[in-house]
């Protein structure tokens, strides 16, 4: 697996949005219950059971998207003990859950530093382009539009599935698939495992190519790893979705008119 970390490809305007994204979803992740505790290195069953209680309130749940029912019993966030020993306690919902808001909210959820890290770094290395290309306003709707696709998509693969689906990567692989569309050939600085890791700067067509084979790979043993913790399916048809819905503003076609100075009505300088 390579490791991208900077791609030579000026954009023409600041991307408040790409940047507001990844504030949005750190400082989400800094408020979930048990990420605290995590973080200070306090992995106990309470602080696992406030967490698998909110992911469960938060999170899509497959078998919710499809059939809209939610489930009789749910984590309360306490503990208890029962004939084996301490565990979670579960019970009936004391909330409205609205399975469709559920895939907007999964977005802004990580389960841990490496799953929210990994996520942002690819959004600011390739999101900056994409919303540079499509405007502000059309970037989020992009950007929510390939997040839903994601779910929605390993939703109908796994219809009958109670585990919860969280995290920005279906959105973000929208966004990977946008800039294989709009920039296959922009060079992208990757770290390639090899003894050490060795810098190489390489087309972005080779770049996400490779990652998409992985994840149609990976996801080929039912759309889920085999730990059970990474939903390949759902980068899969977030990443289709994204080439789809950026193939009109493939190169060739005319781009948006550049941003203007507010104060001066002057065309703005390219940020590097």
């Amino acid at each position: 697996m390579v490791i991208p970390v900077h791609d030579v490809n000026p954009v023409r305007r600041t991307p408040f949005v790409t940047y507001a994204l990844i504030a949005a979803n750190v400082l989400v992740f800094l408020y979930t219950p048990g990420i605290a505790g995590s973080v200070a290195g306090d992995s106990g069953l309470s602080q696992l059971c406030h967490l698998q209680a909110f992911l469960d309130h938060y999170a899509a749940v497959p078998q919710e998207l499809i059939h809209h029912q939610m489930p009789r019993l749910v984590p309360t966030g306490d503990v208890g003990l029962g004939p084996h020993g301490a565990g979670c306690v579960v019970g009936p919902p004391d909330y409205d859950k609205s399975p469709p808001l559920s895939v907007f909210t999964a977005m802004f959820l990580h389960g841990s530093w490496l799953h929210l890290l990994g996520n942002m770094l690819f959004l600011l290395i390739f999101g900056n382009n994409i919303e540079d290309r499509m405007g502000h306003v059309r970037f989020t709707l992009f950007y929510v539009a390939c997040g839903y696709a994601a779910a929605y998509g390993y939703a109908l693969l796994n219809e009958d599935s109670g585990d919860p689906l969280i995290g920005a990567s279906g959105a973000i692989a929208g966004v990977l698939g946008a800039y294989l569309v709009l920039y296959p050939k922009a060079r992208v600085w990757v770290l390639v495992p090899f003894l050490i890791f060795l810098p190489l700067r390489l087309p972005a067509w080779m770049v996400l190519g490779f990652w998409f084979v992985l994840q149609a790979v990976y996801s080929s043993g039912g759309g889920v790893s085999t730990a059970g913790t990474v939903a390949y399916a759902a980068h899969v048809v977030g990443f289709l979705a994204g080439m789809l819905l950026a193939w009109p503003l493939r190169p060739g076609t005319p781009p948006p008119p550049e941003p203007r100075s507010l104060l001066w009505g002057r065309r703005a300088r390219p940020s590097w």
